[in-house]
């Protein structure tokens, strides 16, 4: 059994907090849980193509130089720049370098048509570009020629060996999110399958007697889950094998009994709802005699919080409020995997001017829902109001006002996160 994290400003199971957590240290509570995760090692091979979006599990070394060897930047012509004076001269047209070619070396006087990617060949040290030779073309195959060449410095229009990465080097470290400009980095080493981290199986548990499943009819009193849907959906976003249960009611037995059958399947629990101090909170009561703790974040909306361990298996409570779930998941649990298995990739962090001005509550980080537009201005979309979901579906950004700020004006910075 992994053992509990450290308390950070709230009491065990459920006792009163002396003071509101701040997001950080939270978040430090929450990388705390889930590292034995990462010192488990749990990884696997994949092909290339299988493996975009993951995280890498080790350093990997360039197996060999990028470029592997010098060659044009241009169509033109190979040159030695000794042969060229200021004003130019005649060279002689000697036989062309295609590329994939292994060349002949290249006599002094002589100029080489060769192309884009070709080897550079041994006695050349330039390129001229064949637009600005006179003429301005490659001689017919088979035609001698000459032709009259600028003056180039050493070096013009050459890809150097290893002038991308020496072999040997580090081409990527453990933990980087593999999306398409790494893996074609990897392919261009040579290198055909990749070690990345297993993909972390959640199990996401909805509670609450007054939750109906989407599809159903609704009964007077209760309302339509949209936790389920809405986590579920940001977790297969992010890359997580989600296995979602049905709504547990607000008997802790039944809640116990649901999170018990999945033990051994999953490697983290994530429910939402009952982590309050109301008289039902079912996820608290479940809780009793686990090594959890359920504190207040000074974060609004996602103030309460549960976390802690059920059965050994690492346990977070996100709110039961829309909203208030979905901040949990991108304020703590989205960037803690981000930076321990490269996989999500973090948010987009951008500054932007507000629209109109807002207030906030000095002694909490505010996160409000906004739309970032073209022009760097973010506007604010419905209220600070935890069950705002139209407001949400209309946004594509975090808006963070952070803690010790209590309003601010239009034209103002802020920090946005793209959705």
């Amino acid at each position: 059994m992994h053992s509990p994290p450290h308390p950070h400003g709230g009491a065990p199971n459920g006792g009163a907090p002396h003071q509101a957590r701040s997001v950080v240290r939270h978040r430090d509570a929450v990388t705390e849980l889930l590292a034995p995760l990462l010192a488990e090692g749990k990884t696997e091979s994949l092909p290339l193509r299988d493996a975009l979006g993951r995280g890498l599990a080790q350093d990997l070394a360039a197996p060999l130089s990028l470029p592997p060897f010098a060659n044009s930047q241009m169509d033109g012509f190979a040159i030695n720049s000794a042969d060229l004076p200021d004003g130019g001269a005649e060279l002689r047209v000697v036989d062309p370098v295609p590329a994939g070619a292994t060349p002949a070396a290249l006599d002094r006087g002589c100029a080489a048509p060769i192309m884009t990617g070709a080897v550079i060949p041994s006695g050349a040290d330039a390129v001229v570009p064949v637009e600005r030779a006179a003429p301005d073309r490659f001689p017919a195959p088979g035609v001698r020629s000459t032709v009259w060449l600028p003056a180039t410095a050493a070096g013009t229009f050459v890809r150097a060996a290893g002038s991308d990465i020496a072999g040997g080097e580090r081409a990527l470290a453990a933990g980087t999110f593999l999306g398409p400009a790494q893996l074609g980095l990897l392919a261009a080493l040579g290198i055909g399958e990749v070690t990345v981290h297993r993909t972390l199986t959640v199990l996401l548990a909805t509670t609450g007697d007054e939750v109906v499943e989407p599809g159903r009819p609704l009964p007077a009193g209760k309302i339509y889950d949209s936790n389920g849907t809405l986590l579920e959906s940001a977790m297969r976003q992010a890359g997580l094998t989600v296995v979602r249960t049905a709504i547990s009611s607000d008997r802790p037995e039944e809640l116990r009994a649901l999170l018990r059958s999945h033990i051994g399947a999953v490697d983290l629990i994530v429910t939402t709802g009952g982590v309050s101090k109301g008289a039902y909170e079912v996820v608290r009561q479940a809780m009793d005699g686990q090594p959890a703790e359920f504190v207040h974040v000074a974060m609004q909306p996602g103030g309460p919080q549960g976390i802690g361990q059920f059965e050994g298996v690492p346990f977070l409570g996100f709110p039961g409020n829309p909203v208030s779930c979905l901040v949990s998941f991108e304020m703590f649990l989205r960037p803690v995997l981000s930076d321990m298995f490269g996989s999500p990739t973090r948010r987009v962090s951008l500054p932007a001017r507000l629209a109109h001005g807002l207030t906030s509550p000095e002694h909490k980080h505010q996160v409000r829902r906004g739309s970032f537009r073209s022009d760097g201005t973010v506007r604010l979309e419905g209220g600070d109001s935890s069950h705002l979901m139209h407001a949400l579906a209309g946004s594509n950004a975090l808006v963070h006002v952070p803690v010790g700020v209590s309003a601010l004006a239009e034209g103002d910075e802020v920090e946005v996160w793209m959705l």
